[in-house]
C-alpha cells in the first residue's frame, strides 16, 4: 500500500470513528419516557408500547409499578418482563417521601432491588432532606428533586439551590422542562446554574398564554412548539456532556389518551436537533 492510500485509509478511519463517537454522544439515545404519559396504559400496555416506539429507558409511577402494594414476587416478575424486552426502569417517581427514615428506606431497597441508581422525589417538608441524604449515602443511589408550579415547594429553582448547596453529591435535580418554562425562567440558564446537578430531565414543552404575578398561566404541547429553550437547552447539554435521561412526560389528558403521536414526534424533534449539529 502506497503512502496516497495509507493517508485515505487512515482519514476514511477517522471519519468513521468521529460519526460513530457523535451518535454515540446524542441526544437522541438518552431519550426516555417517564410514564406518567402512559398513565391510560397497564403495566403490560407500557412494556409494549416502549418496544413498538423503540424506547428502552422508562422512569415509572405507581401506577405501573407500586412497592408499596405490589408483593416482592409481583415486582420481581415486572422487574423480568423489562429485562426480557430489553428495558431499563432507570428511575422511580415522583416517589412519595416522610419524615420517618425507615419508611423511607423501604424506597431505597425497592431501587436498590430493581437495579435503579436515581429515585425523583419532591418532599412537602425539607426536614424530610435529612434522612434522605443520609439513605442516598448508605444506598449509593442518587435523589433527584422534581419541580411543578412556581407556586408549589420547588417551583423556584433559587429554592432548590439552597437546599442542595451544602449537601451530598448524590442529591440532585430532576428538571421539568415545561414546568420550569411555565414559572417564566429559561431552561437553558437554570440547567447552567445548578451547576451538574441535573440528574434527570422531564422533556416537556408548555405555551404560556400570559404571566400572572405568582402564577402558572400555560398548557402543554408539542415538544418543540412552545415557549420552552428547548435548542438553548440542547446547546447547555451537549457543550455540559449530559450524561441523564430526556424522559418524554405530558401533564395534558389529550396527549395521554393518545400518546403514540405525541412521543413519536418528541423523539423526531430531538433527532432532528443532533442531526442539525452534526450536519
Amino acid at each position: 500500500m502506497n503512502l496516497r492510500s495509507l493517508r485515505v485509509s487512515a482519514a476514511l478511519f477517522l471519519a468513521a470513528c468521529t460519526a460513530f463517537s457523535s451518535h454515540a454522544e446524542g441526544l437522541a439515545d438518552r431519550v426516555a419516557v417517564q410514564t406518567w404519559t402512559l398513565r391510560n396504559l397497564k403495566f403490560d400496555e407500557v412494556v409494549a408500547f416502549a418496544k413498538a416506539h423503540g424506547i428502552k429507558d422508562l422512569q415509572l409511577i405507581p401506577n405501573h409499578l407500586d412497592y408499596k402494594k405490589e408483593s416482592k414476587e409481583e415486582l420481581a416478575r415486572k422487574k423480568g418482563v423489562l429485562e426480557a424486552n430489553g428495558l431499563t426502569a432507570y428511575t422511580y417517581g415522583v416517589a412519595g417521601t416522610s419524615l420517618n427514615k425507615e419508611e423511607n428506606r423501604q424506597l431505597f431497597e425497592f431501587a436498590k432491588f430493581m437495579g435503579m441508581k436515581l429515585i425523583v422525589v419532591e418532599p412537602g417538608d425539607f426536614k424530610i432532606w435529612d434522612n434522605l441524604e443520609e439513605l442516598a449515602k448508605e444506598y449509593d443511589i442518587k435523589v433527584a428533586v422534581h419541580n411543578h408550579g412556581i407556586k408549589s415547594t420547588y417551583g423556584n429553582p433559587a429554592t432548590v439551590k439552597n437546599i442542595l448547596q451544602h449537601r451530598d453529591a448524590r442529591l440532585g435535580v430532576c428538571m421539568d422542562i415545561g414546568w420550569i418554562t411555565s414559572a417564566n425562567f429559561d431552561a437553558a440558564k437554570v440547567f447552567k446554574e445548578y451547576n451538574g446537578r441535573v440528574f434527570d430531565l422531564h422533556l416537556k414543552d408548555k405555551h404560556i398564554e400570559k404571566v400572572k404575578a405568582g402564577d402558572d398561566v400555560s398548557f402543554d404541547t408539542e415538544i418543540g412548539t412552545g415557549d420552552a429553550n428547548l435548542k438553548g437547552l440542547f446547546k447547555v447539554l451537549r457543550e455540559s456532556n449530559y450524561q441523564g435521561r430526556l424522559a418524554i412526560e405530558t401533564d395534558s389528558q389529550d396527549f395521554a389518551r393518545n400518546p403514540a403521536p405525541f412521543v413519536d414526534n418528541a423523539k423526531k424533534f430531538v433527532a432532528e436537533q443532533d442531526a442539525a449539529v452534526t450536519r
